[in-house]
């Protein structure tokens, strides 16, 4: 597929400048807005008279006129995460104008629409989005998106797309004149446009119309990801949390590569999706959270609006139900999967480990096929996490034998197994896939799992647990694993992180938010930013490219473009944040406690 801008003899006078060229002071932060769709930012002084946003920009292009431009203020190894290869031109500056319009065929069109709807809001550009194969707008620069083929392309060029790009990677050129996204898959095309966003300036986040000099840095990215797995998991079991609160968190993965929405659905707490054929699961199981919370769950049509969302921004989700234990909210609702067949009291503290169904009962592996045939058919990606962690008290051998059969069950489904690492020592079904959270590298158990056929993804309680606090002060969280800052979730290597275990046998990795002291969307953000991007990092960047010093300038550049949209993050001390950044304002200080809807 190729995205590509032509330029034609525009002169200086078509390029917006910017009035302000610094970021504006942020005051406090206003009720957390979608990713994708920005807080306005402080006002640009330009006349109201303009009816249309178009028209605006083109004021402001006016208004430009004859001004020297600044040179482009993002460069082009600014990205997060770190591309695989990046080589400069200081010559080959590009600037959007106001007439752009956007090419594309029916192969890359979502794309195409999604980097409209990214930059209409801030340049007020129409860029409307048109047929490759068809006859081109009337304007000096034109943006294309296409299928890339081994010969020449529609339009002439040969856009032929580099063999070694794979499903996930893409390669940008930008030149005075020209810019050039090619890639094998939409999924590369999506992952070159987040690029390209990145690379406008931080204004791109803003809702409303800015007179700025819309610049791309010049010269060439090649790119491509380390790890084919890279997610976060957010638990909606503890605190549930809403479809337009997981639809928010998807845009924060998509904006940094991350491929998988692991959902820990179900726990002690509360069980979160609907299930037919034991209704009872939600309507008695779903109504309690931590400390007597409202609860809720998602019905099946929720569902199916979370994975699409999801689908359309190339990430896959990945449901758990959490089998044998943290299963307190289903034996309220059916006794008679509890071993004494008595049911519980609803359960809203914060400890683990307590309870389980029962597998001796023949009734159980029922209900877990059902569970896991029902949950299959709403889910296209190919996984199923059935849990398997803190079932303290089942005895080993039960617990062996129960996970042996819960594992056939998902397998019957057609879907691949995925399991914290406690089912290692369960036998292997093809594909399986543990999840490790350990906090020490030397796992026997782990490491012989692996050497069964297993691969893992890396989540270490240490590392990547987006619910441990930044510092002995941070009002929310945990400590159990440590404190883990920037730094910390940054400087590790999934590759050689378990003892035994080859970096070809880790499918990738993933930073859970467990949420036992996470309430709503302000506090969501606030644990994943600015963790986030260095678990992303991780996953997609070589080895090579991995540089603290590095990261942390990088990154630093991000929270103008966090504020700028609206969304809530920590100001963490080891960041040097530009001065444009407002100052820390902690969750526990927030008035919006409650969680906005997606515009």
């Amino acid at each position: 597929m190729t995205f590509a801008i032509s330029h034609a003899n525009t002169p200086l006078g078509a390029v917006a400048v910017s009035t302000n060229p610094t970021a504006p002071e942020t005051g406090p932060q206003p009720r957390p807005r979608p990713a994708d769709a920005p807080a306005p930012a402080p006002g640009v002084d330009l006349p109201a008279a303009p009816a249309t946003a178009a028209e605006l920009a083109r004021v402001a292009a006016d208004r430009a006129a004859g001004q020297l431009a600044p040179p482009a203020p993002v460069r082009l190894h600014d990205v997060v995460p770190a591309p695989a290869q990046a080589r400069p031109d200081p010559a080959g500056d590009f600037t959007l104008p106001p007439d752009a319009a956007i090419r594309v065929s029916a192969a890359g069109r979502h794309v195409a629409e999604q980097l409209a709807d990214w930059l209409r809001p801030a340049t007020g550009f129409p860029l409307p989005v048109t047929d490759h194969a068809g006859p081109g707008p009337d304007a000096p620069l034109t943006l294309t998106l296409s299928p890339a083929t081994a010969t020449a392309g529609t339009d002439g060029d040969d856009t032929g797309s580099d063999p070694a790009l794979g499903d996930e990677g893409y390669r940008l050129d930008v030149t005075a004149t020209d810019v050039r996204i090619t890639a094998d898959t939409p999924a590369g095309l999506f992952h070159g446009a987040q690029t390209l966003r990145q690379l406008l300036p931080p204004a791109i986040e803003s809702a409303t119309p800015v007179a700025e000099r819309w610049a791309v840095p010049g010269g060439t990215i090649v790119d491509r990801p380390r790890f084919p797995y890279r997610g976060a998991m957010l638990d909606v079991a503890r605190h549930f949390f809403g479809v337009d609160d997981v639809l928010r968190v998807v845009d924060h993965l998509a904006r940094y590569k991350l491929n998988h929405l692991h959902l820990h659905l179900t726990d002690d707490q509360g069980w979160r999706i609907a299930v037919d054929s034991w209704p009872r699961l939600a309507e008695v199981g779903g109504v309690t959270g931590v400390g007597g919370g409202p609860g809720g769950w998602y019905t099946p049509d929720d569902y199916r609006r979370i994975v699409a969302y999801a689908a359309r921004r190339h990430v896959t989700v990945v449901p758990e139900i959490d089998l044998p234990g943290h299963t307190n909210a289903a034996l309220v609702a059916y006794p008679e999967l509890a071993p004494g067949k008595t049911a519980p009291p609803p359960y809203t503290g914060t400890d683990v480990g307590f309870s389980y169904v029962d597998p001796a009962d023949e009734r159980t592996y029922a209900f877990v096929a059902d569970v896991f045939g029902e949950l299959a058919a709403l889910t296209p990606g190919p996984w199923l996490h059935l849990g398997g962690d803190e079932a303290f008290k089942v005895p080993a051998e039960r617990y062996r034998a129960f996970v042996e059969r819960a594992q056939a069950l998902v397998a019957a489904t057609g879907k691949t197994v995925v399991g914290w690492h406690q089912i290692a020592p369960a036998g292997h079904v093809d594909g399986r896939v543990l999840q490790w959270w350990g906090t020490n590298g030397d796992d026997p158990a782990t490491a012989d799992a692996v050497r069964r056929g297993a691969r893992l993804i890396l989540s270490p309680g240490n590392h990547a647990y987006l619910d441990m606090k930044y510092a002995a002060d941070t009002p929310i969280g945990h400590d159990w694993a440590g404190l883990v800052d920037v730094r910390r979730a940054y400087d590790w290597d999934p590759g050689t992180h378990v003892h035994g275990v080859p970096a070809d046998a880790v499918l990738g990795v993933e930073a859970p938010l467990w949420t036992e002291s996470v309430t709503n969307r302000a506090e969501i953000e606030f644990m994943l930013l600015p963790r986030l991007p260095a678990l992303a990092e991780l996953g997609w960047s070589p080895r090579a490219t991995h540089d603290w010093p590095a990261f942390r300038d990088r990154l630093a550049g991000h929270g103008v473009r966090w504020a700028t949209a609206g969304i809530a993050f920590h100001r963490a001390p080891e960041i040097p944040w530009p001065a444009t950044v407002a100052p820390q304002r902690r969750p526990a200080d927030r008035p919006d406690r409650d969680r906005a809807p997606l515009g």
